[in-house]
């Protein structure tokens, strides 16, 4: 796939258990993108209430005016298959959101091969070290900052 041109999502999902039969989607946030150009975003929580664990319920503190919240675990993951449509999904980890986005025909792709960084537990760190990015609460947004300086790179280099 050409990420400097084609349609596709990049989307980042924060669970309560890596294994969805023992939680639920806490928080989505995604890019809809045509090549380099943002079409739409996708930013939904579930209400503080409903998450046991203390850890994930801190970690989505941030920017609360910036996301939708809702009252039912099941709802994010509906809403985002309406607004996913067919685009592709380019992911930033890869056991945990593929079981939870196991239903969604949707092709996905991991977003480090195109990046030219290798899957691993430091890959978002040489992530932000490659690109020089700022970190931030806002996963999908840095990658697709890298997207972006990634294909001005191969700009430059053509």
């Amino acid at each position: 796939m050409d990420l400097q041109k084609e349609k596709y999502i990049i989307v980042e999902v924060l669970p309560t258990a890596r294994n969805p039969e023992k939680g639920f989607i806490a928080q989505l946030s995604a890019l809809k993108l045509q090549g380099i150009t943002l079409e739409d975003r996708f930013d939904y929580r579930v209400e503080d209430h409903l998450i046991e664990n203390e850890e994930i319920k801190r970690m989505i503190q941030y920017d609360k005016k910036d996301f939708t919240y809702v009252n039912n675990i099941y709802f994010i993951i509906e809403k985002f298959k309406q607004w996913a449509k067919d685009y592709p999904l380019i992911l930033i980890e890869k056991e945990y959101t593929n079981a939870y986005l196991e239903d969604l025909t949707n092709k996905k792709e991991l977003v480090y091969p195109y990046l030219e960084i290798e899957y691993n537990e430091k890959s978002f760190d040489q992530m932000i070290e490659k690109y020089q990015l700022e970190p931030s609460n806002y996963i999908v947004d840095l990658v697709y900052e890298a997207i972006i300086y990634e294909g001005n790179n191969k700009k430059k280099e053509s």
